[in-house]
């Protein structure tokens, strides 16, 4: 049975949340994340189920320690990544050496230690400013950072180890995941944190439109993909297929809340020019019809896990 599963950037937002998942349906799960001098797990230094999995700290941007951490194993989900984007224009080099050569490690090491399945995580960010909306899978590709740049790399490296290697590797791209334990680099968790402890709240561009899965969502699609057959050299866009804009989901946070509070805009928290992502709208038939996958929290019941 397929049930030996490694997962990179486990111990991150999204990772933590699918290795409890995972570990919570029976599956053997081991841990990969960034080796750091205190043996820290992040989210994962508290969890519950602590003793259920395994967790093995190394670099993802060195060959040897991914491949010696992945060995028997029988499914890969790679998720580490440097994500956001602000300090993709300052370093871009650190993506690249995170997000393609990384990739690259995981699909190396998968092709030499013949690994069942290797699931790619890529980000909707992939798609810039929709050409058409909502966006389906074959939107073109418009690298608007530095960023999103190094994922439409990493995802290109992935199929083409499945078009040249036969390489079972399978592609999710989420639109904007949300839940407990996300950063303030993110905007649901940067509205509650100033909510909360500020007395007005200082934002960027409030018009931007965006889809918004809640974590759990996401956790039961990466499930579907790697209990499902013939998903190799596929992508699949993860989303709610709702839009929302920045303002319209504040007002829903502080209703939420029963917290209002002054919403002042600073342009240092825009995205450069040229940059900005105005809208992202997810278009998921593929997956729904592919693997019958469906979410299932809606945006309001998730929005007050999270805030709780």
């Amino acid at each position: 049975m397929n049930n030996k599963i490694f997962i990179t950037g486990g111990c991150g937002f999204i990772g933590s949340h699918l290795v409890e998942y995972l570990v919570q349906k029976g599956f053997q799960v081991t841990v990969f994340d960034r080796y750091n001098s205190n043996n820290n797990w992040g989210w994962l230094e508290n969890s519950t189920l602590k003793k259920d999995f395994n967790i093995i700290l190394g670099d993802i941007r060195d060959y040897d320690s991914v491949k010696n951490a992945m060995m028997g194993n029988n499914i890969v989900l790679h998720l580490a990544a440097l994500i956001g984007i602000p300090y993709s224009y300052i370093s871009p080099l650190a993506y690249i050496k995170t997000n393609v050569e990384g990739t690259y490690n995981v699909l190396q090491s998968s092709k030499e230690l013949q690994i069942f399945q290797t699931v790619i995580t890529s980000t909707s960010e992939v798609y810039g400013s929709a050409i058409y909306s909502p966006i389906n899978e074959d939107h073109p590709l418009q690298p608007q950072s530095p960023y999103s740049a190094s994922k439409i790399g990493a995802d290109n490296l992935a199929l083409s180890y499945y078009n040249s290697f036969d390489l079972p590797v399978t592609i999710i791209r989420p639109f904007n995941t949300y839940g407990p334990r996300q950063s303030a680099r993110a905007i649901i968790p940067t509205i509650i944190s100033q909510l909360i402890s500020s007395d007005q709240i200082k934002l960027g561009n409030i018009s931007t439109i965006r889809d918004f899965t809640y974590v759990e969502d996401l956790c039961s699609a990466y499930l579907d993909i790697i209990k499902s057959n013939n998903v190799g050299g596929e992508i699949y866009n993860v989303g709610s297929n709702k839009e929302i804009s920045i303002e319209v989901l504040l007002n829903k946070i502080f209703k939420i809340s029963h917290i209002e509070k002054k919403i002042i805009i600073e342009e240092t928290r825009k995205r450069k020019e040229g940059s900005e992502v105005t809208k992202l709208l997810c278009n998921s038939d593929k997956i729904k019809n592919a693997i019958s996958w469906q979410p299932k929290i809606n945006l309001e019941d998730g929005l007050l896990k999270t805030y709780n």
